[in-house]
């Protein structure tokens, strides 16, 4: 069954083994908040790592049961993500999930060569599912946050991505539109020409799974009548599951417009390490942080 919408998540994770989840330093309410939810759902376990004290302290004023929590006492932030870290590679669980640590801690731990959750030549990217009120299904889409103007190797990494997270949704063969600022090839747009390669990396076989169309624009991506009248052919245009942006300014401009001026909800993870991993931003509310957590299980092996 494909997923059309993001709380459909919840029933069908109820469907499946229950995956655990461990939180790096997860001293806030915000965080062990969507974590509590998780549980209270049914699915996940979770291990929450941070200062014990603080953390069963956060679950008193909240009115969480801190005894659906496994807690392990590491009150330094930078020590807890790398605990966090150690605990997945220890087989403790089954995704990782950014709490009050900063984000530059969290990705060190992540990223570091002896002890943390990277496989040789591997591209972390980061991944969202976005459900938009205008649009007719959910929109996977990346790099918003992590690659600043990835290469023709690290698009075909978030591209492979960007399959994987749509055929965990159900979605068959997925639709996915490499966007620039043109329908054409213009040599002098380094956008089109890559979006032009990895289309024809698609039509030979290198990249497989999914229908892969580019350059294509924005509107001729998602908006049939755009494509028509550009007269686009192919069960791409006007129709993606996927869009691939060529550069990380675009793909933040579009997440934060959508979410901010047209209402839309989402959610997102890190892909490209050993487990998924949920990148929250401060800005994010409890359902996003939710949303989150179920795709990142979703999705986990």
């Amino acid at each position: 069954m494909s997923i059309t919408k993001l709380d459909q998540l919840f029933e069908v994770l109820k469907s499946k083994p229950k995956k655990r989840l461990v939180a790096a330093y997860a001293n806030d309410a915000h965080t062990i908040e969507a974590v509590n939810d998780a549980v209270e759902k049914g699915i996940v376990d979770a291990l929450l790592v941070g200062d014990e004290a603080v953390m069963r302290n956060v679950c008193r004023e909240h009115g969480f049961d801190e005894s659906k929590f496994r807690m392990v006492h590491e009150p330094n932030e930078s020590k807890a993500a790398f605990k966090a870290v150690q605990l997945i590679n220890e087989g403790e669980g089954d995704l990782l999930m950014k709490g009050l640590v900063s984000t530059d801690k969290y990705m060190k731990a992540i990223l570091n060569k002896e002890t943390g959750i990277m496989n040789p030549g591997a591209v972390l990217s980061h991944v969202t599912v976005m459900e938009s009120p205008n649009y007719h299904k959910l929109l996977i889409v990346g790099d918003v946050a992590i690659i600043p103007l990835p290469d023709l190797k690290q698009k075909i990494a978030i591209l492979n991505y960007l399959i994987a997270a749509a055929k965990g949704l159900g979605i068959e063969k997925p639709k996915v539109a490499v966007l620039s600022a043109s329908e054409q090839v213009l040599v002098g747009m380094p956008s089109c020409v890559d979006a032009a390669l990895l289309s024809k990396m698609a039509e030979r076989g290198q990249i497989s799974g999914a229908f892969v169309d580019g350059p294509l624009s924005l509107d001729a991506a998602i908006d049939m009548e755009s494509a028509q009248i550009k007269k686009l052919t192919g069960p791409v245009a006007g129709d993606a599951d996927c869009m691939l942006f060529p550069n990380i300014e675009s793909g933040n401009i579009f997440y934060k417009a959508n979410t901010k001026m047209a209402n839309a909800e989402l959610g997102a993870f890190v892909a490209g390490a050993r487990v998924p991993c949920v990148l929250s931003s401060r800005g994010d509310t409890a359902l996003t942080k939710l949303y989150s957590i179920a795709l990142a299980a979703l999705l986990a092996k």
